[in-house]
């Protein structure tokens, strides 16, 4: 056991020494490598204040919008050059009042219409190699709202007052062509042609083939017919001339009749074939087989 002296001697011992004080924090090189990381945040903090206060300054970010991009009540309004990179899906585009709007691309300009289903409806291209487009009707109206041209599978309509083709060759129609009027430029010729296959008119009413200040001329490689079913053909003109009749031989009678030197008698074959024959004091006309077969 402890005696009483052993305990006060202890208890005088334990309180002549100082007592001990335990430090809390950090302390040495790990305080030092706080510190610089702490500056190094402020540092990065600043730069990127900097940088983002620089970005609204260039890109002149706005209440209203970005740059030229403005933003309304009614959409967005683009002021200046605009360039897009990707597709541009948009209910409307539209300029300023009194200003033209312009698309402008290195390649081409596609304008596509598509229904719920991504299905392609309508389509317009404009490129390098021309224009393009693509729908079920094309038209083209005047400022008034008259049609000037129409186009589908069944029909092309040209609603004009007149039409002109400009070319050196004129038109050409593989099917058939249907119009009131056929009429060429003043002082001009108008030429109806088929190289290859037949060239058909007709009408209801009938056909009518003036030229007021020159001539008509109808030119064939085989056969020229002028047939009416149920009327006449008349040749109202000062002079007539047929132009490459075949002459006939006169017969022996016929000749020793007095036939009259370059004087002949128009002759009408069976078949309806017209020939020459010389004249004389009567009729020379007879059948001959060279000609009428």
């Amino acid at each position: 056991m402890m005696t009483q002296e052993q305990c006060s001697h202890r208890n005088n011992v334990q309180s002549s020494e100082k007592p001990q004080v335990y430090k809390v924090g950090i302390y040495g090189w790990r305080k030092r490598c706080l510190y610089f990381f702490v500056l190094l945040l402020m540092i990065l903090i600043l730069i990127n204040l900097a940088l983002t206060i620089w970005i609204l300054k260039v890109m002149n970010f706005t209440i209203d919008g970005m740059g030229n991009l403005r933003i309304t009540e009614k959409g967005l309004k683009l002021e200046g050059d605009s360039e897009f990179l990707q597709p541009l899906y948009a209910k409307e585009i539209q300029s300023k009042p009194g200003r033209p709007l312009f698309l402008q691309s290195s390649r081409n300009v596609s304008v596509n219409i598509v229904n719920s289903n991504n299905q392609l409806l309508t389509q317009l291209i404009t490129g390098s190699s021309g224009f393009k487009a693509r729908g079920k009707m094309f038209e083209v109206k005047s400022t008034s709202g008259k049609l000037l041209f129409s186009a589908d599978e069944q029909e092309v309509v040209v609603g004009a007052e007149r039409l002109r083709v400009m070319g050196a060759e004129g038109a050409v129609f593989s099917k058939s062509v249907e119009t009131p009027h056929v009429r060429a430029e003043p002082f001009k010729e108008l030429r109806l042609e088929s190289p290859t296959r037949s060239l058909l008119m007709e009408a209801p009413k009938g056909i009518q083939i003036l030229a007021e200040a020159g001539d008509i001329h109808a030119i064939c490689r085989n056969e020229l017919r002028l047939e009416s079913k149920d009327g006449q053909i008349s040749l109202d003109a000062q002079r007539i001339r047929l132009m490459g009749l075949p002459v006939g031989v006169a017969s022996p009678s016929s000749s020793s009749s007095g036939t009259r030197p370059n004087v002949y008698e128009v002759c009408v074959c069976p078949n309806g074939r017209l020939f020459l024959s010389q004249a004389g004091t009567g009729s020379t006309c007879q059948m001959n087989d060279s000609v009428c077969l």
